[in-house]
């Protein structure tokens, strides 16, 4: 019995031998197989510009909150921008300001028609910032107003190209600097209706105290005289137009009944008398502020520049060749150059 149990021992050890040695084969060739499966290609990524975020950089002022991330539905393409500060590009080596702004335009996407924001980027060149101040204009308010641009949480920041941001950058003198907005969208639904509508009426300011202002040498006023069941909505030229005449044609047009005709003309006069304090105001201020220019400001004035980007054409874009305009806003008027 004790010889019997001694050979199925000894059985039981040659067959763990014989299991050692299969498995052993198995996991060789398993590693032989292994061994022979090919490699997956190595994944190669595009190295990025060292100005590609520039125009994303650049807050597009006054376009609406919601509008901001169907801006960039498509994958535009601002190389020309790039190229402009590159050595032989129109900024290169120059001190710039830029912002963006968007214009809604209707231009062919696959071959229907659509209302596309198109993304622009205007670069001011100039030694010093070409204003602290931003304009809050719309249809909707009475008065346009001017006021600092950090109460809309505004201002220039230096732009750090990609391949300096991890050096130190308040030892770096930078040539570009962008209109930057610290406002957090997160925060915008704890904003008054009318704090919100503020940023979306927002224009980029701009004085040139070297030209006189369109506005200095208008002779027309807005009037909204507010008259019963509708108010009247008109514009007065005091040097074209002749009151009585005026008021007349709107009372037989309905505009205006009879009985609303004096106050009607005292509204209009006062408007008139309003409009010629500020242009006589605005001709005074400019004339000072001349008088006490730095013959280095005038000349910097005078040799300040606006360039106005438009997005690069590329097959994954809409096409916007036939609706570029020099046109910047009211305050900047029209851009030296389209690109």
């Amino acid at each position: 019995m004790t010889k019997g149990t001694k050979r199925r021992t000894a059985s039981q050890k040659d067959e763990a031998v014989d299991n050692h040695k299969e498995s052993k084969k198995t996991s060789t060739r398993a590693k032989a197989v292994k061994a022979s499966k090919p490699e997956s290609e190595p994944e190669y990524f595009e190295d990025k510009r060292n100005l590609e975020d520039l125009w994303m950089a650049a807050f597009p002022v006054g376009t609406e909150w919601d509008q901001l991330d169907i801006l960039y539905q498509f994958k535009w393409d601002f190389s020309n921008l790039e190229k402009a500060f590159e050595e032989g590009g129109i900024l290169y080596g120059e001190k710039a300001y830029l912002f963006g702004c968007t214009e809604p335009q209707l231009v062919a996407v696959k071959g229907e028609n659509k209302v596309v924001c198109i993304p622009v980027v205007v670069a001011v060149v100039s030694p010093f910032p070409p204003s602290d101040k931003i304009g809050i204009n719309s249809v909707q308010r009475e008065a346009e107003e001017i006021i600092p641009m950090k109460q809309m949480k505004m201002d220039w920041v230096p732009y750090i190209p990609l391949d300096k941001r991890d050096g130190q950058v308040d030892k770096l003198k930078s040539q570009i600097f962008i209109l930057s907005c610290t406002q957090r969208r997160a925060a915008l639904k704890h904003l008054k209706i009318d704090r919100l509508k503020k940023f979306e009426y927002c224009l980029p300011y701009f004085y040139q105290p070297l030209k006189e202002d369109e506005l200095e040498q208008s002779t027309e006023v807005q009037v909204i005289f507010p008259a019963e069941p509708k108010p009247v909505f008109v514009e007065f030229d005091w040097e074209l137009d002749e009151l009585e005449e005026f008021t007349d044609n709107l009372i037989k047009e309905e505009e205006l009944t009879e009985d609303q005709k004096d106050a009607f003309k005292e509204f209009v006069k006062e408007r008139v008398r309003e409009a010629k304090k500020a242009n006589r105001q605005a001709r005074e201020a400019r004339k000072k502020a001349l008088e006490e220019m730095s013959e280095e400001t005038k000349t910097a004035f005078e040799s300040m520049k606006f360039y106005k980007f438009y997005p690069v054409s590329t097959p994954d874009t809409p096409d916007i060749s036939n609706v570029k305009a020099p046109f910047i806003n009211r305050y900047y008027g029209k851009a030296h150059q389209i690109l």
